[in-house]
């Protein structure tokens, strides 16, 4: 299982095993590692991935069955050696914080991004089912990371034979996956070179030569694409296989030069055939229009403030058609959670609000779903007013919710009941805690946009109670899970929390992230979090009686006003 997140990931090294086993400090400065025996023994603990190994289990990865006479001694004098050179800075009788002792043997406790070989897995495991940018980018990455054999100074050790074979799977499923995003990307030459060595290691592995040929095809190489299919081909057979239809299929395809069809336009395709065959007032246009309203607000750039201004056209719409049904289904199907208790646009928030509340007045009595997502609705567009209607309208929805066994309303509703625990000082636990129930729901049932938002949450709560690491490891999970779904809105709150640990570490850049921070809100369509939010943050890196006359806030001033005054 991975190792748990470094308490103060700052102090932390990185470990290289993708090669000659090394490592070096976070500013950089090489691990002082020592000879052959140091670095077979520190690998053995990285392959470990944090189990703790008992000293005979290192004696025998280090000598096998013929290990010296003291044994046992060298290798604590070996873990000395190691623990000085990862903690450098550690005083005398002070715990080890990296290679600890448990029972009567040793384990190494490293976060996973601190160690190359499970990036490369991670990265590898993270592929399936992200868009190919992001997939090219994290992979060519990992790939990068390779530098030759793992783990040479173990030799033929049993484990370290097993380890090399495994991340060897690893990198050759990624250079295919790289690959196969390489060509959707429209980039073929770019995977030939990776995949022509993969091919000569593994003759017989047709989807590498597969890939192969369809680089080569697509960088103008026709010629030398036959020839790689015909060579497997011959591999295959020579070992008694039979060749694959798709090898079969893309043989004949090249000799007709006949060119898959791009899909990239599917959407397009799609939504002019809906614009000429649905009229524009019809119900089945106004529902449909609400779905792509909801992947709009999440797809970053200008997409928010679009989604924000149709939403309330197709509102006032619907209100007039006089359906309350429609109208329910319409306006809470727009289940997009917020982040943050500010609105962006209060008057187009108050009116969704009662419009909401005018079809939960029409609405049938049995209506239980619709109007758990009418109620989730009010409260989340009544964030940070002081009407009470909105906390009584999340626990309402929240309650209902819990009765029909929709996990997917569930967590809208608890989404709702976030940004209403947000009206006093002291309730980040209870954020904390509703935020975690969205997540393990989330995860269960595959809902990325709330497992996005429940991790935000707990970010946010974990700096709240002073975690840093926590927040840390919860920004991380946001970033991955964000670019695997494609959801780069949520990358400006990591940003920011990045921002605030800095501070919070009273890190001389605090100042500059926070900058670099608020440009990410430019056209975000997100006025209710930028507005003024910079100049409340750098109140909290300046010094103490440093003036204030220069920040103004927006709607957070009155709490800046006190302090401004007393600066003077």
């Amino acid at each position: 299982m991975p190792c748990p997140p470094s308490p103060d990931p700052l102090g932390w090294v990185t470990l290289r095993v993708l090669g000659p086993t090394d490592g070096a400090r976070a500013d950089g400065t090489p691990l002082a590692l020592h000879g052959a025996r140091h670095r077979a023994l520190l690998g053995r603990l990285v392959a470990a991935r944090g189990r703790a190994l008992p000293v005979a289990e290192l004696s025998a990865a280090l000598w096998g069955e013929e290990a010296p006479p003291r044994a046992v001694g060298a290798i604590r004098t070996f873990v000395g050696d190691l623990r000085h050179a990862l903690e450098p800075d550690r005083r005398p009788r002070e715990p080890a914080r990296v290679l600890t002792t448990v029972g009567d043997g040793y384990a190494l406790l490293l976060p996973d991004d601190a160690v190359d070989s499970r990036r490369l897995e991670r990265a590898t495991d993270e592929a399936a089912g992200r868009a190919p940018r992001e997939v090219e980018r994290s992979l060519a990455a990992a790939i990068a990371l390779w530098r030759g054999t793992p783990y040479p100074e173990a030799g033929d050790a049993p484990w370290a034979v097993e380890e090399r074979a495994r991340l060897t799977g690893l990198r050759d499923v990624a250079i295919e996956r790289c690959a196969t995003a390489l060509l959707a990307l429209g980039r073929p030459h770019e995977a030939v070179p990776t995949l022509r060595e993969l091919v000569g290691r593994h003759p017989l592995r047709e989807r590498a030569s597969l890939l192969l040929a369809r680089a080569l095809d697509g960088s103008g190489q026709s010629a030398e694409a036959l020839e790689v299919l015909g060579t497997a081909r011959g591999e295959l057979v020579a070992v008694g296989l039979d060749p694959s239809r798709e090898l079969d299929d893309l043989q004949t395809s090249i000799l007709r030069h006949e060119r898959p069809r791009e899909d990239s336009d599917a959407f397009s395709r799609a939504t002019e055939a809906s614009t000429r065959i649905t009229d524009a007032h019809s119900r089945l246009r106004l529902e449909s229009t609400v779905a792509l309203l909801r992947t709009l607000a999440v797809s970053g750039g200008t997409g928010l403030a679009e989604a924000r201004s149709q939403r309330s056209e197709i509102v006032d719409a619907v209100d007039r058609l006089g359906d309350p049904a429609l109208a329910a289904r319409i306006i809470g199907g727009f289940d997009v959670p917020s982040i943050w208790p500010r609105s962006d646009d209060e008057h187009a928030s108050a009116a969704v609000a009662a419009a909401a509340l005018r079809a939960l007045d029409e609405l049938d009595p049995d209506g239980t779903t619709a109007r758990a997502r009418l109620l989730a609705v009010v409260a989340v567009e009544l964030r940070g007013s002081r009407t009470r209607t909105g906390r009584a309208s999340a626990d309402e929805a929240v309650r209902l919710a819990r009765g029909l066994g929709n996990p997917e309303l569930l967590c809208f509703a608890l989404s709702a009941a976030v940004v209403q625990l947000c009206d006093r000082p002291g309730l980040s636990a209870e954020r904390d805690r509703v935020a975690t129930e969205i997540v393990d729901l989330a995860r269960r049932h595959d809902l990325p946009t709330f497992h996005l938002h429940g991790l935000l949450v707990r970010m946010q709560s974990a700096t709240a109670h002073g975690d840093l690491a926590e927040a840390a490891s919860l920004a991380s999970a946001v970033d991955t899970l964000a670019d695997r779904h494609e959801r780069p809105l949520a990358r400006v709150f990591t940003l920011w929390n990045e921002a605030a640990r800095a501070a919070a570490r009273h890190d001389p850049s605090a100042e500059t992230r926070y900058r670099a921070a608020a440009e990410t809100l430019d056209g975000a369509g997100m006025p209710g979090v930028a507005e003024g939010l910079l100049a409340l943050a750098l109140v909290g890196v300046r010094a103490d009686d440093a003036p204030l006359d220069d920040l103004h806030a927006g709607a957070y001033d009155p709490w800046l006003a006190p302090l401004r005054h007393a600066r003077r």
